[in-house]
C-alpha cells in the first residue's frame, strides 16, 4: 500500500472553509478504485493542524488521484488558507495488505 501523510496548517480564519472544502474532496476521494483510506484528522490542541492519511493500492494509484478534478480543485482552493506550505510524508503500508 502507498500512503502518505500530509500536514497541513491552516489560517485560523480559514478553519471552517478548509473542513468543508476537504470534505469534498475526501467523498471523492474514496470513490476512486485505488483508494484504501482518505482520512481527515485534525489536532484538538491545535484547531488549524491536520493531518490527511491517505492511503491507496499503489504508487500509481496514488499519482492518479492527483491529476483527478476533484484534487486539483481542493488544491487551488484551499493553498491561500494554509499558514505554511503542505508537506507529505510518504510510508509503505505493511499491514492491513493492499
Amino acid at each position: 500500500m502507498h500512503v502518505t501523510l500530509v500536514h497541513v496548517q491552516v489560517k485560523p480564519d480559514h478553519i471552517n472553509d478548509f473542513i468543508l472544502a476537504t470534505r469534498l474532496n475526501h467523498e471523492a476521494s474514496v470513490q476512486e478504485s485505488g483508494n484504501r483510506r482518505f482520512d481527515v484528522l485534525q489536532s484538538p490542541e491545535n484547531p488549524g493542524q491536520f493531518i490527511l492519511y491517505e492511503a491507496y493500492a499503489c504508487a500509481e494509484d496514488a499519482a492518479a488521484h492527483k491529476q483527478t478534478e476533484h484534487y486539483l480543485a481542493w488544491r487551488d482552493m484551499v493553498a491561500d488558507w494554509m499558514a505554511a506550505p503542505r508537506s507529505g510524508i510518504r510510508y509503505d503500508g505493511l499491514f492491513p495488505k493492499g
